[in-house]
């Protein structure tokens, strides 16, 4: 009986390192603790920010997400501060992991300088937790609008159902935003982020 559940164990083992297999399941069972939450909306606060930044547009500011489209490959979320409408995170699913946008529009819904700025996975992270470091077309947005210091960004997205779901921007030289939503009641739903159109009325 020892040999057999050693047997077992081994077999375990193998299969969690299987490079094919892990990242499949995590990448998208953390797409799926996202959707369990789609069409609602959570209210947020700011629980770091550092440095103090001095001009803080999030301070004072009622902020809330909204998991408003969902697929098997892609989840957007709306982030709105106050009355600015301008933020939503594109996650998607690519052969090789995760993939995290950011997308910002102006109020007539043109594209700001800096949008789908964001990063790839480059692990298999966990069902609660992504982190999403800085990409090439990222970094050379960055570099071209004068915002060196973000060449170095590292976002994660984290989320345990029924209790809260994170959001964080940190870099070595110290920064760190992190901003979490309470899952546990959800509050109005916003109007639609600028440049997207407002979902049709629920029957």
């Amino acid at each position: 009986m020892k040999k057999i559940l050693t047997a077992v164990v081994a077999v375990a083992i193998a299969a969690g390192c299987n490079k094919g297999e892990l990242p499949s399941t995590t990448y998208d069972h953390f797409l799926s603790n996202l959707t369990a939450v789609c069409n609602q909306s959570f209210a947020g606060t700011v629980t770091a920010n550092e440095p103090d930044i001095g001009d803080d547009p999030f301070h004072g500011q009622k902020l809330v997400m909204h998991v408003r489209e969902c697929s098997d490959s892609q989840v957007k979320i709306p982030f709105h501060v106050g009355d600015d409408h301008s933020r939503t995170w594109v996650v998607t699913r690519t052969a090789d992991g995760l993939q995290l946008k950011h997308d910002h529009r102006h109020f007539d819904g043109a594209e700001d300088a800096l949008s789908m700025y964001g990063g790839e996975t480059k692990d298999s992270g966990s069902v609660k937790r992504q982190e999403f470091p800085v990409d090439q077309f990222s970094m050379d947005l960055f570099q071209k609008e004068g915002i060196n210091a973000s060449t170095t960004n590292v976002w994660a997205m984290e989320i345990e159902p029924g209790r809260y779901f994170r959001y964080e921007l940190f870099r070595p030289d110290g920064r760190l935003f992190r901003v979490e939503f309470d899952l546990t009641k959800t509050v109005e739903t916003p109007p639609a982020p600028w440049g997207y159109p407002e979902l049709p009325a629920k029957k």
